[in-house]
């Protein structure tokens, strides 16, 4: 199966390990159903699977191919949505937004943030206290590279976690395209 990842795409992931778990914990609301994904980054080089480049904040903000980072992982699964209401303009003004962010270190004090404001019940408090962008985390960076471009997650872009960006996403299928399936990427391999 040939998949074709374009410019503006945003993936998600779900890591098995002790720190994906505990994200996917406190980025879900109370009352709200499990959180599915705990990571996000949105393609910015047009390409198949093993081919198209992805901007992602990780130890630090990192442009690379998406199959190098998550392609012979079993424990990562990975998913990717289209937005099919962006004109060329947007998907320009997204990616170049996202390719800014490369080369910067991440946000460790906004998960802190995160999680005290998950205390308060979500309450956009500590976020936004700590809206340096000159430290993105993975959701504030796919957020506000689209934000730029004027298109929204529902929330303010420093609130945005990959489980709102997700929710969001999924619920506007007139809006958003499944190009990807949760899953690992392994099926793939030989694409």
């Amino acid at each position: 199966m040939v998949v074709l990842l374009k410019p503006g795409d945003i993936f998600f992931t779900r890591g098995s390990n002790l720190l994906s778990r505990a994200i996917r914990v406190c980025t879900r609301s109370f009352g709200e159903k499990r959180s599915r994904v705990n990571h996000v980054g949105v393609v910015v080089e047009e390409g198949g699977i093993q081919a198209a480049v992805v901007v992602e904040a990780l130890i630090k903000v990192k442009k690379h191919r998406l199959w190098k980072q998550y392609g012979l992982s079993k424990r990562q699964q990975v998913a990717v949505y289209r937005a099919n209401n962006l004109n060329p303009e947007q998907i320009e003004i997204i990616i170049a937004e996202a390719n800014k962010q490369v080369g910067k270190r991440y946000g460790f004090g906004k998960i802190i943030a995160h999680f005290l404001d998950w205390l308060l019940t979500g309450a956009y408090v500590f976020r936004r206290l700590t809206s340096d962008p000159r430290y993105p985390i993975c959701s504030w960076l796919v957020a506000h590279s689209y934000s730029e471009a004027g298109k929204h997650f529902g929330v303010a872009p420093g609130a945005a976690d990959p489980d709102d960006i997700w929710d969001f996403v999924v619920e506007r299928t007139d809006t958003y395209e499944s190009i990807i399936d949760l899953g690992s990427l392994t099926r793939f391999a030989s694409s």
